[in-house]
């Protein structure tokens, strides 16, 4: 006979709750429903459960502590988190400490239904363990990982889910979309994270020095080498070494390199004996390393021993909705305002519209110099003239006369902004109001209510969002 399979579903929202609920009974579920975690600890000593879907924020303990509760007490149980207030950072951990998916509110049955139906799939024949119970702290995440756009969420789960393991990972990405921070993270959330990370720029090493840096070398080996010393690889052992740039290597070194992979072994310069060390991988280039591969700049073989997981980072212009958040962080670290720096509507759209061909270093370098100059608020005149030339002004600036003083008049009213602003993003997501009400981190009849009140006409049409989604699947 078919094993029934048994859903609990967690929010404090009734209607969430009844939503999920309908959608898993008609795909084949048995469902109950718990208002809190605490709650939900209180069953899992009654029932077995083949799957948790579970909201991140309840009033109590939060999705984190159930996951943990689960993931400790019944492993083969399945944990699915939901949020409407999605992070890098969260999706990042979510994988990591086991959760199946990470799933972003609002969220439809078309959705819901290919997720329970890949769950089916997984849980066949699985043996089912019943779940204890305890209390647990709020949950928050000590990785800095500032991102809410789908987009960047997705790749986030892709590190979590490598991050336990042993495998090389291979990160590609354009200058300064944060190859290192994302490194150090996938660090942080492996069995290696009380030992050495040890980040190495290829590209900032000469050639003829790099081979002594990571392996090391012996006294008299070459001109200056006035003692024994070791290298890089050692220091990390245990760890991880980061190897950034690392199509900026030689084809020589390429092949010593690719023996210490291969072997686990390095070899000091100038000396005979092998040293064995025990480092994980994790290397990142912003260049097409396939395309230096066929160019003959890089060695194939090794381009397969590090590629054994690749995750592309995206650029900057493809996570619209990072850039306030991101914006915000930086501006927050000149300490010396005081109180928070806040940003003008017209210097936000021109953040938004600019192409960062420079990506998050870029943009952290533009606000801080901004913070650092403006008086509280960042306007359009604080912004470097590359930003400023790139987009238009919609005229909502307020300026200053030639008295010194500000027009009255051109200060616009909070309604105005408000309206200008939901029209733009109505206009990113083509006139889909569900995507918009989570861009605006606002509930449908909410944007329902600006939509009327401003007198506004969402228009279908193609759109930037749709195009992301599009590349997505």
């Amino acid at each position: 006979m078919k094993k029934t399979l048994r859903a609990l579903v967690i929010d404090d929202d009734a209607q969430v709750r009844g939503f999920v609920s309908e959608v898993l009974r008609g795909d084949g579920w048995e469902t109950s429903e718990a208002e809190s975690a605490e709650r939900a600890f209180e069953l899992s000593q009654e029932q077995e459960w083949s799957a948790v879907f579970c909201d991140v924020k309840l009033g109590g303990a939060d999705g984190f502590s159930v996951l943990h509760r689960f993931k400790e007490y019944s492993p083969e149980t399945k944990v699915v988190l939901m949020t409407g207030h999605g992070s890098a950072g969260g999706a990042l951990d979510a994988t990591a400490f086991g959760a199946y998916d990470y799933l972003l509110k609002p969220f439809g049955s078309g959705e819901l239904v290919t997720l329970s139906q890949a769950l089916q799939e997984q849980l066949a024949n699985r043996r089912l363990v019943t779940s204890g119970s305890n209390n647990s702290p709020a949950y928050q995440s000590d990785i800095a990982l500032v991102g809410r756009s789908e987009v960047f969420i997705e790749v986030m789960k892709q590190v979590g889910r490598v991050a336990g393991t042993n495998l090389p990972v291979l990160l590609t990405g354009e200058s300064g979309t944060g190859k290192e921070v994302v490194a150090s993270a996938l660090h942080r959330r492996s069995r290696r994270a009380e030992e050495p990370f040890v980040p190495v720029n290829c590209g900032a090493i000469p050639a003829e020095l790099i081979e002594s840096e990571l392996f090391g070398h012996v006294k008299g080996s070459f001109t200056g080498a006035d003692r024994d010393r070791r290298g890089l690889w050692e220091e990390a052992d245990g760890g991880t070494v980061f190897l950034d740039e690392i199509t900026e290597t030689t084809p020589a070194f390429q092949v010593k390199l690719l023996r210490a992979l291969q072997e686990g072994e390095i070899r000091r310069v100038g000396s005979n004996q092998t040293t064995r060390v025990d480092v994980r991988i994790i290397a990142a280039s912003n260049r097409d390393v396939e395309a230096e591969v066929d160019a003959g700049r890089f060695r194939k073989d090794l381009f397969y021993r590090l590629n054994a997981v690749s995750i592309v980072l995206p650029p900057l212009r493809d996570r619209l909705e990072d850039i306030l958040p991101l914006a915000r962080t930086f501006a927050a670290r000149v300490h010396s305002l005081n109180p928070v720096v806040r940003f003008s509507s017209d210097a936000l759209i021109l953040l938004e519209q600019y192409s960062w061909p420079g990506n998050i270093r870029e943009l952290e370098n533009a606000i801080v110099r901004a913070a650092a100059m403006c008086d509280g608020t960042i306007r359009v005149q604080d912004l470097p003239e590359r930003v400023r030339s790139n987009g238009v002004s919609t005229g909502t600036e307020t300026t200053a006369t030639d008295g010194g003083a500000v027009a009255e008049q051109e200060w616009p009213t909070l309604a105005v902004i408000e309206g200008r602003y939901v029209s733009r993003v109505l206009e990113y997501t083509g006139g889909n109001k569900q995507a918009a009400a989570r861009v605006l981190e606002v509930d449908r009849k909410t944007l329902d209510r600006m939509i009327k009140r401003h007198g506004i006409e969402p228009r279908k049409t193609d759109s930037l969002w749709t195009r992301e989604r599009a590349a997505q699947s």
